[in-house]
């Protein structure tokens, strides 16, 4: 009797052991199913929008020598001799041009759009896309507004809220500021919003350099007529503002979606000595980024940081160590930055792994992960897929791409489009399944299929993918696909 009932026992164990083992192969992959898990890889990738940019200068450009830069001035073209590398420096997608208003209207309503236009085409022949600051002035007589706004406005400077501090050339609030300096941003929005080479544009109302000091001072007034200028000139190309105030942030992300930027990155003691301890990194930053209500604009708009003197000053003058420089990557990093401007000074070598590293979590980097599409399919017949991608940054591509796959047989390919919006591949994982279906009068036979992130005019590879199968053509290999006639 005992024996029966451990018979019974035994049979029952195997009967559930044979059921467990059905669902699990019922559950798993089907048959005639191909599966594509692509093998990733770790180098540093060169994407659109993000990454480091050349300032005041292109790919191919000799940096500037020294801790030194200079900005806000027309552009001194470099002869270029084919060689698009930087020496000393990361390969990049942007140039960054930031110039003084009175160089762009050195006369009333007359603007030297030339120089805009050579500056844009120069950035496409170098592979690069321009990202323009046009600041209303700097400091000292080279660097104050035009001329002819200068002999309207006068001389006086004893405004009320005149300061050092603040380096207001002349007085904002006064209503032909935002009438003259607005206007012409109006015609720069008018002629080049949604310029296919103009990366971004700065929102830079007040202050030296364009930087915002003293931005919380302004009248609501004053504020929104300055913002308006550029909120409603672009609707397309990306705006992104200083980190300036409070009120001056969060009313320009009530127009529409901006990012921001702050240009003291690294500062953990330049000024400390002198201001009680206080820097940028560890007392203004983190504290203002939530006080502006901007800690989620990377989820819509670009971040874009730039350096706090250069690298060659953190080494040989602040005396920066590897520790440091890596807490200043990992701080941009937390706040999802997407691009950063070195000044287009030589990096350190011993610092060329941690910024590597940094380039590598910098902005996007999409890795494949999944790729799955049945075995074989008839002409006119409808193949369904299933993507799994892993964004391995800390931001979106905000590049208006989209995922497309290919099947190639000899000569003739078909390429479908997918309707996914890479906007919105926020860092993560993400599920990107559908179907297409062959043409009626493809070839018979088996031929590849590929995939690429690709743009939505020409419809041509735009994004290097952090996955192995790259082809010559900007298309990653994936496997093969049966077409039966």
């Amino acid at each position: 009797m005992i024996r029966n009932i451990a018979l019974k026992r035994n049979f029952l164990s195997f009967v559930i052991f044979i059921s467990l083992l059905s669902f699990r192969s019922f559950s798993q992959n089907p048959d005639h199913l191909t599966v594509i898990k692509p093998g990733e890889i770790d180098e540093v990738l060169t994407n659109p929008g993000m990454g480091f940019m050349t300032f005041q200068r292109f790919n191919g450009d000799d940096l500037n020598e020294g801790a030194g830069w200079t900005e806000g001035f027309p552009i001194d073209y470099q002869s270029f001799d084919g060689d698009l590398t930087n020496k000393n420096h990361p390969a990049t997608t942007i140039a960054y041009w930031r110039i003084y208003w009175k160089f762009i209207e050195p006369e009333m309503g007359k603007f030297r759009w030339d120089m805009l236009d050579k500056a844009l085409a120069v950035a496409r022949s170098r592979g690069q896309s321009l990202l323009l600051r046009i600041a209303p002035y700097g400091t000292g007589n080279e660097k104050d507004v035009p001329e002819w706004y200068r002999k309207i406005v006068g001389p006086e400077k004893n405004w009320k809220f005149n300061s050092p501090v603040n380096g207001w050339m002349v007085d904002p609030e006064d209503p032909r500021y935002a009438e003259f300096f607005g206007g012409m941003i109006k015609a720069l929005g008018d002629r080049y919003d949604g310029h296919p080479d103009l990366e971004a544009v700065d929102i830079s109302i007040v202050g030296a350099w364009g930087e915002g000091a003293g931005s919380e001072l302004l009248s609501q007034t004053a504020r929104e007529a300055l913002i308006n200028a550029y909120t409603g000139s672009f609707r397309t190309t990306p705006l992104i503002a200083l980190l300036m105030d409070k009120k001056t942030n969060i009313y320009a992300d009530s127009q529409i979606p901006v990012g921001w930027r702050v240009d003291c990155i690294g500062d953990l003691g330049f000024w400390a000595s002198e201001q009680n301890g206080w820097t940028h990194m560890n007392d203004f930053y983190p504290r203002e980024i939530i006080n502006c209500n901007v800690q989620d604009d990377w989820e819509k708009s670009p971040i874009s940081f730039e350096i706090c003197g250069t690298f060659l000053s953190w080494r040989d003058g602040q005396k920066y160590n590897r520790e440091q420089v890596k807490y200043i990557f990992d701080q941009s990093l937390k706040w999802h930055m997407s691009s950063f401007n070195a000044k287009s000074s030589p990096v350190p070598p011993e610092w060329e792994d941690l910024v590597n590293d940094w380039l590598r979590k910098m902005g996007y980097r999409y890795a494949l992960r999944r790729f799955t599409y049945p075995e074989s399919v008839q002409q006119n017949g409808k193949v369904p897929f299933t993507s799994w991608w892993e964004n391995k940054g800390v931001a979106p591509c905000y590049k208006d791409f989209t995922m497309a796959i290919r099947l190639k047989s000899g000569n003739r390919e078909a390429i479908w489009v997918t309707d996914a919006n890479i906007k919105e591949w926020l860092p993560g994982d993400i599920v990107c399944d559908g179907s297409f279906f062959v043409p009626w009068d493809f070839p018979p036979g088996i031929c590849d299929i590929q995939i690429a992130i690709v743009d939505k005019l020409k419809h041509e590879p735009r994004v290097n993918l952090a996955i192995e199968g790259k082809r010559s053509d900007g298309w990653y290999q994936l496997g093969k696909i049966n077409i039966i006639n």
